[in-house]
Formats: C-alpha cells, sequence, structure tokens
C-alpha cells in the first residue's frame, strides 16, 4: 500500500505489516501498540495455533509414547496433552520445525525434515491469507482501531505473489532493515543458541550438500544439528536480504533497526513512518 504523507495521517484505522528477520524487533513493537488500540497479529502464533496445531501434538505425544508410563497413560485416556501457544511463547512452533541431522543428538532425518518444512510453508501462507479477515475482525469483533501484522521472518521466502499482492492491498508494509552492526549481533546471536528455521526448499538442498562436502560428511545422519543451524545462518540471512528489499521498493518502506530501537510509543512510530514514506 503506498500513501502519501498526508493520506497517512489522515487514515482512520491504520494497518501495517511488519517485515524483517527474527530478532529485529517486529515483536517488541508490535507489543508496545498493543497498548494504543492496535491490535496484534502474529503470523507464528495464527501458524502453531491453527495450521500447525494437530502435527505439533501429534509430535509431542510421539515423544511422550516413547516413555512407558506416559505411553499407558496416554493409551487409556487418563492424561490429555495440549499445547501452551502464546504470542510472547512459540517454543512449541520451533520444536516442531525442528532441525536436521543426528538423530541421537535430537536431529531429524531429511524427509521428516522436509516434510516438516512443507508444512511451515503452507501454513505461513494460510496465516497471511487470513489477515483481511482478521484486519475486519480486528474492528468489529474486537473493537480494536488499528492492526499490526507481526510477520515470521520467512514471508520473504515464500516466493507467493498471491501473498506479496495481499499484504500490500490491505496493509502498509514497512521492512526492518538491520545495520551492519545489528546484523552481525544477530548472527552472534544464532551461534549462541541456534534455533529452528525454516530454509526454502531449493535453499536447504543448495546449501546442505556444500555443507556436507566441507564437512567431509557421507550421511545426513551425520549432520551435527547445532552445528549446521550455526554454519548455515550467516548464509540463510544474507540470501533473504534481497528478498526483503525487493518486497519493500515494490510495495512498501524501509527503517533501519536503528531507527526502530528509538520507538517509544505510538507516535514515535507514525512519525518514522512518516520519515520512511518522506524517503521514498
Amino acid at each position: 500500500m503506498r500513501l502519501s504523507i498526508k493520506d497517512f495521517r489522515n487514515w482512520q484505522n491504520k494497518r501495517i505489516t511488519l517485515l524483517g528477520m527474527s530478532g529485529v524487533g517486529k515483536t517488541r513493537l508490535a507489543s508496545l501498540l498493543r497498548q494504543h488500540h492496535w491490535f496484534h497479529y502474529s503470523g507464528d502464533y495464527r501458524i502453531g495455533t491453527r495450521y500447525l496445531d494437530e502435527p505439533i501434538l501429534d509430535n509431542i505425544k510421539h515423544q511422550a509414547m516413547q516413555v512407558p508410563f506416559l505411553r499407558d497413560l496416554l493409551r487409556s485416556d487418563s492424561i490429555y496433552i495440549r499445547n501452551n501457544i502464546t504470542v510472547d511463547n512459540l517454543q512449541p512452533v520451533s520444536s516442531f520445525l525442528g532441525k536436521l541431522g543426528n538423530p541421537e543428538h535430537g536431529g531429524l532425518g531429511l524427509t521428516e525434515f522436509k516434510r516438516r518444512q512443507d508444512l511451515h510453508r503452507e501454513a505461513e501462507i494460510q496465516a497471511m491469507k487470513d489477515v483481511p479477515d482478521f484486519i475486519r475482525k480486528a474492528q468489529m469483533v474486537y473493537g480494536y482501531e488499528h492492526f499490526i501484522n507481526d510477520a515470521g521472518g520467512s514471508v520473504c521466502e515464500l516466493d507467493s505473489p498471491e501473498i506479496k499482492k495481499i499484504l500490500a492491498e490491505h496493509t502498509l508494509v514497512l521492512y526492518i532493515k538491520a545495520t551492519e552492526k545489528d546484523e552481525l549481533e544477530l548472527i552472534r546471536r544464532a551461534r549462541v543458541a541456534p534455533k529452528p528455521l525454516y530454509y526454502r526448499a531449493s535453499f536447504l538442498d543448495e546449501q546442505l550438500a556444500v555443507y556436507m562436502q566441507e564437512k567431509s560428511l557421507p550421511y545426513v545422519a551425520m549432520v551435527e544439528p547445532d552445528d549446521f543451524v550455526r554454519w548455515v545462518f550467516p548464509h540463510l540471512f544474507y540470501s533473504r536480504i534481497p528478498r526483503y528489499q525487493e518486497f519493500a521498493q515494490e510495495f512498501g518502506y524501509t527503517v533501519t533497526t536503528t531507527e526502530l530501537s528509538q520507538v517509544q510509543n505510538e507516535q514515535d512510530l507514525l512519525t518514522l513512518i512518516e520519515t520512511a514514506i518522506g524517503r521514498q
């Protein structure tokens, strides 16, 4: 959605999609705006609670069935298991995605890993398709004036013109670009605490082949899960940057992590967006 500064100021019910890598401040900003009549739509929360809820529970139950005591209780319906996903706790989604590699170290085989990646991709597409409906619900059902779509870091990986069109038609897209300093910090964090990630299928195949050649590994089952995530994250990060930039150049606006870090309230954000519009 393209607007002039005047149009943006006069936009009665503002609707914004935040775009950028995990860790650049999207969720912090969305949480801040909840205090100012903004409906916080978390793409990852929608994925976990609507589109991956059953696969996530199946995975948890599968793990529980490995414990004889829990297996007997589950089979007799003496206990039940449920997710406790919140906007601030998306661990069940991450644990379902998992990491590729040695099963003795918590890794997944390539076939199962790719199956979960495909499920996540389809779930993220559906979650973004839901944005227009939740814009309506935010106003008509919950009574919020404004709407913020806290999109997952992998939205740029979906290769879906339909999703780009939906987000551009219904929201103002704001890409949060990491400064060089923040890029290095995000990479450092990923190395310290490697987390499950979504990869484009072609990217995964390409990078996995390079990794295994570098490490002289004949089988995926010999991949150390955390080591692969540490190794691949910088490649993933820099492969996503042009995708974010293309999205923003065609449909939205760009601000930096430094600029966003100075946002302390709603007015700060509105002023920053006006600055970004003025730079376009």
